[in-house]
């Protein structure tokens, strides 16, 4: 789950993380109060989006004006700045053409800024550990400096046994060229920093830029906060700051409905249960010259409710011209997967192909469920078997002109 960076600065703020002072405003009228409750005399308005690149990007609908992020030197400038965010489209380059629009601003106090660097904390799936990232390439996307510049990222991984200590902060310090204040400042940026991952369950922080103010305070000017989803039972109050307007509104449905769902840009369906086998079916999609459209992990104790709301979130997306169940019973047994099957493609008349692969337990009970229901429903023996029925099936559909969208 993803929060603005507004909240992420108010959360990292409470674990003694600096940050800058600043609220957010709804208005521009509230933006001129927020401005007025800062020392001033610069300010920083911000577009708040769940997305990067906001300085850089554009309104659509003023496609030659200032971005997203913009440096002011009055309150009346606060105000119009604020005036041309509020309401209207930024497009960045990770919103893509659509871009999203801004519903609130947040105005900052100015900061006198001598460097910029960049720093992450994320598991490291390598290590098994969380680790802190580190580079002098601050204000870039960490992928860009990984691609060009590998050399300049610096990296801790943490022992979960021991914790971080300061040697850990002290040698991405002395790796960034820190000195002096500016060591002792960070170490505590970064031990800080830590807990608050720790302690929310954190999945990334991200600090990009973390800069060196002129009086070598090391300061978050941005902030990207996104915690586990897993976790969320234990912190209510996190779960209170979910923006929904910033979610597609499928996720925003499988969220609601216990699924695990990311829209992707391919042409087939995917409906399967447990994160690594509807990797693998994505990954044998595109083996057999296809794309999945989504990632949809049923879960492990699936009925036949959540059958029938994943099969409704796969279909509202006109993108999909196939469906693909792949489904190895274990704890969801075949038969009450396949008689959730039957009852979603009879409740949402389903009009495009549907290849079904079960496996596990009470397969053949499934199979003759599948097979006794009087639906045109493509059975498979395995994945490979599956995988190309499907994309036959698309490719069948598309040359005849029949598939949805087509």
């Amino acid at each position: 789950m993803n929060i603005h960076e507004y909240q992420a600065k108010e959360l990292l703020g409470r674990y003694g993380v600096t940050v800058l002072q600043g609220h957010v405003a709804w208005t521009p009228d509230e933006a001129v109060e927020a401005a007025k409750r800062l020392p001033g005399p610069v300010y920083v308005v911000k577009s708040q989006i769940h997305a990067g690149g906001r300085g850089a990007g554009r309104f659509k609908e003023d496609p030659n004006g200032k971005g997203g992020v913009r440096v002011v030197k009055s309150v009346e400038d606060v105000r119009a700045a604020a005036e041309a965010m509020i309401g209207k489209t930024l497009v960045t380059k990770q919103t893509g053409d659509a871009g999203k629009v801004v519903s609130r601003v947040y105005v900052e106090d100015g900061c006198d800024i001598k460097r910029e660097l960049y720093l992450g904390l994320l598991v490291d799936r390598a290590t098994s550990r969380l680790t802190i990232m580190a580079s002098t390439e601050g204000g870039m996307e960490i992928e860009e400096v990984a691609e060009h510049h590998p050399e300049k990222i610096l990296k801790a991984a943490i022992d979960p046994a021991s914790g971080i200590s300061g040697f850990h902060a002290r040698k991405l310090a002395f790796g960034l060229g820190l000195t002096g204040k500016q060591v002792a400042s960070f170490t505590k940026f970064v031990t800080s920093l830590y807990g608050a991952f720790q302690e929310l369950d954190c999945a990334i922080v991200e600090i990009n830029p973390l800069v060196v103010t002129g009086a070598g305070e090391i300061v978050a000017l941005d902030a990207k906060v996104s915690f586990d989803d897993n976790a969320l039972f234990r912190h209510k109050d996190l779960e209170a700051l979910r923006d929904d307007t910033e979610m597609d509104p499928k996720e925003l449905d499988a969220v609601k409905n216990d699924l695990n769902y990311v829209a992707l840009d391919g042409e087939i369906g995917c409906m399967v249960n447990g994160a690594g086998l509807a990797m693998a079916t994505m990954d044998i999609i595109k083996l057999y010259g296809s794309s999945p459209a989504n990632f949809l992990d049923v879960g492990g104790t699936a009925n036949a409710a959540r059958v029938t709301e994943a099969f409704r979130i796969i279909t509202s997306d006109a993108n999909v011209k196939a469906i693909l169940v792949n489904i190895f019973g274990g704890i969801a047994k075949c038969d009450m997967i396949a008689n959730g099957i039957v009852e979603a493609s009879k409740n949402l008349s389903l009009s495009v192909p549907l290849v079904v692969r079960l496996e596990g337990t009470n397969v053949e009970l499934g199979k003759k469920i599948l097979a006794e229901s009087g639906l045109a429903i493509i059975p498979a023996e395995n994945l490979a078997d599956a995988a190309q029925k499907v994309v036959a099936a698309v490719n069948e559909s598309r040359a005849s002109g029949t598939t949805k969208g087509a």
